[in-house]
Formats: structure tokens, sequence, C-alpha cells
């Protein structure tokens, strides 16, 4: 996604730059474009072996429906509701950042060239996603010493710092239609970079969150994950939905979703103390004996 987010918003940015309204040529390549890749990563999902399968061939012992009926089960659970809070966040935040910051900033017409800003958003909010999942992600070895929590602390005190510049920065009526509203800044005029920073803090932001909630769902549900990412999807993509029908009305309490998360990882951290003194402890009754 990150990488895809990188190079569609550079072709985005090149057919967008300098054009005041996006003709519907402009459109109709963009849209094209952008539906061939994605029919050609299709292509190429489908011609995957089969998961469990060998040679192509299916090893699968459970179906669909026995599968469905675990993700509900697993639903219910009080760590997987505790956890369902922080994935209807990811869901909400997703769908600001993909879709209604970049509104956002092709509404504000103070700045010089907002149709512009459109690309550049997407690329910035990519090489935030990039940086900080090579982070917390393929470098996690060296991070998860500390607990995943922290990193999702660090993840919602980014999201803050960049909600509090976007307020400032952006119009109160930029999410309806093109305005010539003013920011809070002493001038009113909003500001390039502080736009891009604001995408790269989102982009990281959100990393921080999605890379410690897989590690998390990986370590705590290792032999149940696939019921526990099917419940992590369900909840974010209906998030996501209701994100983008009512974004200019849904608020949400940030630090509720993040304090589910600790919860849940606390929990994890604790078993994962008492088994390993059990085992330790086993290991010493056998040295002595």
């Amino acid at each position: 996604m990150s990488r895809s987010m990188v190079f569609g918003n550079i072709f985005v940015f090149v057919k967008f730059r300098g054009q005041e309204v996006i003709s519907a040529d402009t459109r109709f390549v963009v849209f094209i474009s952008l539906t061939a890749v994605s029919v050609a990563g299709t292509l190429v999902l489908l011609l995957l072996p089969k998961p469990g399968s060998q040679s192509g061939r299916s090893d699968a012992t459970s179906s669909p429906a026995k599968e469905l009926m675990k993700s509900f089960k697993l639903f219910v659970t009080k760590d997987m509701l505790l956890l369902s809070v922080t994935f209807f966040y990811t869901g909400l935040e997703l769908s600001f950042f993909s879709g209604v910051y970049s509104a956002c900033l092709s509404f504000t017409q103070r700045f010089p060239d907002p149709k512009m800003l459109v690309g550049l958003s997407g690329i910035s909010i990519g090489v935030g996603e990039i940086l900080a999942g090579a982070t917390f992600g393929i470098f996690g070895s060296k991070t998860i010493k500390f607990g995943r929590d922290p990193i999702v602390l660090l993840g919602f005190l980014i999201h803050m710092v960049c909600f509090y510049l976007i307020f400032l920065n952006l119009p109160k009526d930029s999410p309806l239609g093109d305005t010539y509203g003013p920011s809070k800044f002493s001038d009113g005029q909003p500001i390039v970079w502080i736009a891009l920073l604001c995408s790269f803090l989102l982009g990281f932001g959100d990393a921080c969150f999605n890379t410690q909630v897989y590690s998390l769902l990986g370590s705590v549900y290792s032999d149940n994950s696939g019921p526990a990412f099917a419940v992590f999807k369900f909840v974010q993509s209906f998030s996501a939905a209701c994100g983008f029908f009512y974004s200019t009305y849904i608020s949400l309490h940030w630090h509720l979703g993040t304090l589910a998360f600790c919860v849940v990882e606390w929990k994890a951290y604790r078993r994962a103390v008492v088994k390993a003194a059990a085992s330790s402890g086993s290991k010493n009754d056998k040295k002595a004996t």
C-alpha cells in the first residue's frame, strides 16, 4: 500500500500539476491507468497457490462457514472487543488521510496550486508509511523489546500534533468545497510545507498503529490468526466506510483507541512473563534433580 501511494501519487502529481480545473480527459486517463494496474495486480494474485497447498493443490481442512463462525465467536471475546476500538480508529483515520485530507487541500484555494498538492500529499503519506513500517516492522525485533504500547502511543502523539497543525493550517469549511477561508495563522495564509508535513505525519502515525496491530494479532492469536485478522479487517473496513460517509460530522476520542490497545498488550506481556518464569522454573527443577 505504501509503495503504491508513492508511485500512484507521482502519476497523479504529474497529471494534475498546473490545472485549476481537472478536465474530463485528465480524469479519464488517471482512472483508466490506475484501473489497468489494479486489474493486473488482481490477475497476479489469482495465479498464486491457495493457502496451505503444495504445487497448487489445496490442503484446507476447514470450510469457509466454520472459519466465519470462528470469527464471530472470537469477536465477542473481551480482548477482541477492546482491540475493536483501535481497529475502528484505524479505519476512521484511513478514510481521513486517504480521502478527506486530500480533498481539503484541493478545495483550499489560498494555496498556490491546490490540485498539485493532492499528489504531493499522497507521496508524503506514502513516505511516512514506508519510514515507520521499516522502523517498527522490518526492524521490529530491535524496537519490540520496549513493548508495542510505546509505539502505539507514539503514533497517537504524532496524530495529535498532526491534527492540531491541520486545524491551524486549513479553513474549517475546506472539506465541503472550494473555499478562500483563512487559516488560523496571523496572515490567514495556509502554508504548503506544513500541509505536506501533516501528510507525512498522518502516514507515519498510521503505520505505527498498523504494524503493532499486525504484530499483536500474530503473537496473541498465533493459533487462531485467520479469524483474528478477519475481525480486524471487517471492523476497519466498516469504520472506513462510516468515515467516508460521515467524515465531516464524526469525531472520535482518539485516546480511547490507544488505551484499548494498551490494555490487551499489557495483558499479553504479563502472560508472556508468567510463561517465561514457569519455563525457567521447570528447567531449574530438572537441573536440581
